[in-house]
């Protein structure tokens, strides 16, 4: 019972948390970890478990997702599914003890990738213009790193779609659970063939993120963008430590 709490309470928040600014899985990864998973499964099983919060996440932006250019959506969906699949068979060859090694490293990046992405952006429109190339091996390093470690996934998009000059906090955070929701699902399928996943353990979860996915929908629209940020970069950081100090 003290498990269920904790994975239900976690995958609820997670939800929350991804619709708002992402980060969702700063919850669901130690969760499972905290219950017994080994690490690697529980990856897996922490992606399987936000994949579908992420579209009750997207569905709160749809009038956002609407007006934007229907090429430039259809482009960064494949480039999501592509990436996807080679980041979730980069994790299948990787063995357990170097993913525990690298967890902690993996959660800093997306961190400081958050908050200093007014930075970022701020060096991109400083250049002429985005090499379409450039921009494309950009997109497909972010979702297959979101495919190999789900964690800090929406921390990563938000600070790669802020790198690329968009402004609008609700378009971005629409865009960021429509990609997460593509390539989780690319990954999650991997995952499964590859029968990696604890399927009880995951289908509680997804329940529980979907409701916190919608929830965190209609709250990012009301809280202000310093207080989103605040959130996500202190979660980063904690979860940061405590994998530290656990390996």
């Amino acid at each position: 019972m003290i498990d269920f709490i904790i994975i239900t309470g976690a995958a609820f928040f997670a939800g929350v948390l991804n619709a708002i600014a992402g980060g969702g899985s700063f919850l669901t990864f130690p969760a499972l970890v905290f219950v017994g998973v080994p690490p690697i499964a529980a990856n897996a099983t922490s992606a399987v478990a936000v994949f579908p919060g992420y579209l009750s996440g997207a569905a709160g932006f749809m009038e956002e997702l609407r007006i934007f250019d229907r090429g430039a959506l259809l482009a960064l969906l494949g480039l999501s599914v592509v990436g996807g699949v080679l980041g979730a068979i980069l994790l299948l060859i990787t063995p357990s003890a170097v993913f525990s090694f690298i967890v902690p490293w993996l959660l800093l990046f997306a961190t400081l990738l958050f908050a200093f992405d007014e930075n970022i952006r701020s060096w991109t429109q400083s250049k002429k213009g985005v090499n379409p190339i450039g921009k494309t091996t950009t997109i497909l390093t972010v979702t297959t790193y979101g495919g190999y470690f789900n964690g800090g996934l929406g921390i990563v998009l938000l600070a790669l779609f802020s790198g690329l000059g968009y402004r609008d906090i609700n378009l971005m955070n629409g865009l960021k659970n429509a990609l997460s929701f593509i390539l989780s699902g690319a990954s999650v399928a991997t995952f499964l063939l590859a029968g990696i996943v604890y399927l009880r353990e995951a289908t509680i979860m997804m329940v529980a993120a979907t409701i916190g996915g919608y929830i965190g929908a209609m709250l990012a629209k009301r809280l202000p963008r310093t207080t989103i940020r605040t959130i996500v970069i202190v979660v980063g950081l904690g979860m940061t430590m405590v994998f530290w100090t656990r390996s």
